[in-house]
């Protein structure tokens, strides 16, 4: 909840005991990245080899990042505030020029691709450094050190956009590379140091529900597909059971996360003493394999509905068991960090995908969707249980 400011700053003014809510300007800008999941989606469906899986996992990574430290930031400034909500819309243009540029990333737009992400990046990381008061010394050197990092990622970002083929590939893992690592070493700069931890305090039930709500994006992507999809082909008893099975597994997936781990992250987050780790540890690293298995489930939805009958190829086994198998590595180490114990019902889930990986090349793509989507229905009905006594054993 933001209230008035009496020092007339952008940043947010947080009441005692009371969760500052996500505003209306964070959604609006939230649909971009609509758009920016499901051009993921189907640039892997359209590029499923070993090179393009690499190709799509780099985008994703850039996509997320940039998403994520707007998050940071907006947790810090209030999007209530007109100068904080213009740069918000600013930052709309941008991720619209990065996610149609998606598709040809790797070919004739990897320039446009580029010069997105290091305009959004440098550029809000610099507003939040000019907007932040002279007093607030902590928090300008933080900006300071993010800035110095990201200028030197732009540089790998900006020479790859220019470069060709896989020297492309190489300058952009050379660009993610040190911005994760960076976030990792706390932004080591010279003559500042690392960055502290009160340094990187949030408003943990902001950062929760904005996490959540990037998850919700990914699922709503999901149902899109295959709504959009399903609605293209001629109606028969296998493509409606695959519809089916989709969305089932759709709603599996949102069962998992939200019946109990959504809440339980943000009331842990909301009463810790050192939210801004707790926040990069669960919230900024560990949602990516989050989000990175719904979006393979996605993928594998599409190539169900329009092929379910004969055997499983090798793109439909991955998609069909990897998207759930990654999702569930991601769950069970999201609820680890919240909650200190592993969710044996995750971990069985895990171990039975992968014993129906086995066996998946002589399955039919509808069978290995439905049998997927009965493994994450008793994952989300076995965890519901448990927890009703108490923790998993």
């Amino acid at each position: 909840m933001t209230t008035e400011n009496p020092h007339g700053t952008l940043f947010r003014v947080i009441a005692p005991d009371k969760h500052s809510r996500v505003t209306n300007a964070e959604l609006f800008f939230d649909l971009v990245f609509v758009f920016a999941v499901t051009q993921l989606s189907h640039t892997l469906l359209h590029h499923f080899t070993t090179h393009g899986a690499v190709q799509v996992t780099l985008l994703f990574l850039a996509v997320w990042w940039v998403w994520v430290y707007t998050t940071w930031v907006t947790n810090w400034l209030d999007p209530e505030q007109t100068p904080v909500r213009i740069l918000l819309f600013a930052l709309m243009l941008g991720g619209l020029v990065l996610s149609t540029s998606i598709p040809s990333a790797f070919e004739g737009r990897g320039l446009w691709f580029a010069v997105a992400y290091v305009v959004m990046q440098v550029g809000r990381t610099l507003f939040w450094l000019l907007v932040t008061p002279p007093h607030r010394t902590a928090v300008r050197h933080n900006a300071t050190r993010i800035l110095i990092w990201l200028c030197v990622s732009g540089v790998f970002w900006i020479s790859g956009g220019l470069a060709e083929g896989d020297k492309r590939l190489y300058f952009w893992i050379a660009a993610l590379a040190i911005e994760y690592l960076s976030a990792a070493a706390r932004f080591w700069t010279p003559g500042l140091g690392f960055s502290s931890v009160e340094a990187w305090r949030v408003e943990g039930g902001h950062m929760a529900e904005r996490c959540s709500l990037f998850v919700i994006i990914a699922l709503g992507e999901s149902i899109v597909v295959t709504g959009s999809t399903f609605a293209e082909l001629t109606w028969s008893a296998q493509n409606i059971a695959a519809f089916v099975s989709a969305l089932v597994g759709s709603i599996a997936m949102w069962w998992v996360y939200f019946h109990k781990g959504a809440e339980a992250g943000s009331e842990m987050i909301s009463k810790s003493e050192q939210s801004g780790r707790v926040a990069r540890l669960a919230y900024t690293y560990l949602h990516m394999p989050i989000i990175a298995g719904i979006i393979l489930a996605a993928v594998s939805d599409e190539l169900v509905l329009k092929h379910p009958d004969g055997h499983a190829d090798i793109k439909t086994v991955l998609s069909t068991i990897g998207g759930p198998m990654v999702f569930l590595v991601g769950m069970i180490l999201f609820k680890h960090a919240i909650r200190g114990f592993l969710q044996l019902s995750h971990i069985a889930g895990i171990v039975a995908l992968a014993i129906l990986a086995w066996f998946a090349s002589d399955l039919s793509p509808l069978w290995l969707s439905i049998l997927t989507t009965a493994i994450m229905i008793v994952v989300a009905a076995w965890e519901s249980l448990s927890l009703q006594s108490g923790p998993e054993e």
